[in-house]
C-alpha cells in the first residue's frame, strides 16, 4: 500500500512538472539532456523525487506495421529503448497500422487515458491529430517524428524529431559512386552511363532531400553520374515500387536507390541482377547479390532522451535533431559481395570528415541550380499554408540542412537529376 502511494505521488509530482515543459526549445544536434528543473530554492530536486524509467508507461503509433521497413526501423528502436530502460511489455504500448487521419487523434487519445505519459508517432501525417490531443491532453508529452510544426506552435507538450538522415544517404550514395566507377573499370558501362534510378514516395522537401543528397555522394566518387527520380505517390505499395524500379531499369538505370518503405525496388533489382542501395536496413537475406549497403535513421537515442527526461522531469528539446555523433544516423554492413572494393574503407574515411566538418553535404561549390552556383535561398521553415521561404539557409559556403528546424527543408532541384514524374 505505501509503495502504490508513493508511486502515485511521484506520478502527481511528475505531471506539475511536466504541464510547464519544452516550451521555447530549438533544434538541437548534440542530443545532450537539459539539466533538470529547479526547485523553489533553486537546487536540482533530488533523484527519488522523480518517477524511475522502469515506471513510466509509453505509447507508440506506427503507421503501418513490422511489413514495412520505415515501421520496423521504429518499432525495433521502441522495443530497444523501453529494454535498455527496463520498461516492462506492460508498460508500453504499439499501435500499429494506424492511418495518417482521424484514427491517429483516437489512438492517441486512447493512448493517454491508458495512462501513457509519454506517446510517439512516426509518420509525417500524423502530425495535426498529435497536435490536436496535446492540447486536450497537456500533462502528457507527445512527440511527432518528421514533423515541422513545433517550433512555432508553441506547445509546452508537443516536440518534433529527425536526424540529419541526408549524412547517411550521402555516404551510401559514396557506395553507389564507387560502384559505378567500378562497372567503368570493367567496361560493363560506358561513364556516360553512369545513370543512377530513384525511387520516391512523394516530392516533398524530405524526398528530395534525400535524393539529392545521395546523388552529390555518387558523384563526389564518379563525376559523370546522373539521376533519373520517379515517384510512386505511396510511402508504401510494394508493387508500385516494384514497376518503378523496373521501369528505370529499362530506362538505362545501372544501380536504383529507394526512398519508399516495401521490398519493392530491392526485389525488381535482385531478379534483374542491378545493384541496389536501400533504406531502413539491409536487405542481404532477400537481395544477397546486388544489395550494397543501407542508411537508416536509428529512433533508439531519441527515444531514451525523451523517455528518460519524463522520467526525471526535465524539459527536453522541442525539436530534435539526431546526427552521426548521437548514434541517431547509421549504415548497415557493407556487401562485399556486391559492393566495390574498398568501399567500407571509404565510407569511413567520408564520415570522419563530415563529423569534423571538413566536408559538408549540400556545399553549394558541388552543385548547380539552371546553371549557377547559390549564395544565398530562403526555405520555407516555418511551414505555413502558403509554403513560402521565410528563413535564410545558405552560409559559410553550404546550404545549412536541418540546422534551422530538424525535418528536412532542402527542396532545390539542382542540375544532373531529372524528374520521371511528380505525384
Amino acid at each position: 500500500m505505501k509503495k502504490t502511494l508513493s508511486i502515485l505521488l511521484a506520478l502527481i509530482l511528475v505531471m506539475g512538472v511536466l504541464a510547464g515543459c519544452g516550451g521555447g526549445g530549438s533544434a538541437s544536434s548534440s542530443g545532450e539532456k537539459p539539466a533538470a528543473a529547479a526547485t523553489a530554492e533553486g537546487e536540482k530536486p533530488g533523484d527519488d523525487d522523480f518517477l524511475p524509467a522502469n515506471n513510466i508507461k509509453v505509447g507508440f503509433i506506427m503507421l503501418h506495421d513490422e511489413n514495412s521497413t520505415y515501421d520496423l526501423n521504429f518499432i525495433n528502436a521502441a522495443k530497444a529503448a523501453c529494454e535498455e530502460l527496463g520498461i516492462s511489455e506492460d508498460n508500453y504500448l504499439i499501435r500499429t497500422n494506424i492511418p495518417e487521419g482521424q484514427e491517429c487523434y483516437d489512438t492517441a487519445c486512447d493512448l493517454a487515458d491508458a495512462g501513457c505519459n509519454i506517446i510517439f508517432a512516426d509518420s509525417f501525417g500524423h502530425e495535426d491529430f498529435m497536435i490536436q490531443a496535446a492540447k486536450e491532453f497537456p500533462e502528457v508529452q507527445f512527440c511527432h517524428a518528421t514533423g515541422t510544426k513545433a517550433h512555432t506552435e508553441g506547445l509546452p507538450n508537443y516536440h518534433n524529431a529527425f536526424a540529419s538522415i541526408y549524412e547517411g544517404r550521402y555516404l551510401a550514395g559514396v557506395a553507389a559512386g564507387m560502384k559505378l566507377n567500378e562497372m567503368i573499370e570493367k567496361g560493363d558501362i560506358k561513364e556516360d552511363e553512369a545513370k543512377i534510378g530513384y525511387v520516391g514516395a512523394f516530392t516533398y522537401a524530405e524526398v528530395i532531400s534525400g535524393y539529392t543528397s545521395f546523388f552529390l555522394g555518387a558523384r563526389s566518387m564518379c563525376p559523370s553520374a546522373t539521376m533519373e527520380v520517379t515517384f510512386t505517390g505511396s510511402w508504401y505499395d510494394e508493387t508500385a515500387e516494384k514497376e518503378a524500379a523496373n521501369t528505370l531499369i529499362n530506362d538505362g538505370c545501372v544501380l536504383i536507390s529507394q526512398h519508399a518503405d516495401s521490398m519493392g525496388a530491392p526485389t525488381a533489382c535482385e531478379q534483374a541482377g542491378v545493384p541496389d542501395v536501400s533504406y531502413n536496413g539491409s536487405t542481404i537475406s532477400a537481395c544477397p547479390n546486388t544489395f550494397i549497403v543501407s542508411s537508416r535513421i536509428d529512433w533508439t537515442p531519441y527515444y531514451l532522451y525523451a523517455i528518460e527526461a519524463v522520467a526525471a522531469g526535465e524539459e527536453f528539446d522541442v525539436d530534435y535533431t539526431g546526427t552521426i555523433s548521437t548514434g541517431s544516423v547509421l549504415l548497415t554492413e557493407v556487401n562485399d559481395k556486391a559492393a566495390a572494393a574498398g568501399t567500407a574503407e571509404k565510407i569511413e574515411e567520408i564520415k570522419q570528415k563530415l563529423e569534423n566538418e571538413e566536408i559538408y553535404v549540400f556545399d553549394t561549390s558541388t552543385f548547380t541550380v539552371d546553371g549557377k552556383n547559390l549564395d544565398s535561398y530562403m526555405a520555407d521553415v516555418d511551414t505555413d499554408a502558403n509554403f513560402e521561404g521565410d528563413t535564410e539557409v545558405i552560409s559559410d559556403g553550404y546550404f545549412h540542412e536541418s540546422e534551422k528546424r530538424s525535418a528536412p527543408y532542402f527542396d532545390l532541384r539542382i542540375d544532373g537529376i531529372t524528374l520521371k514524374d511528380e505525384k
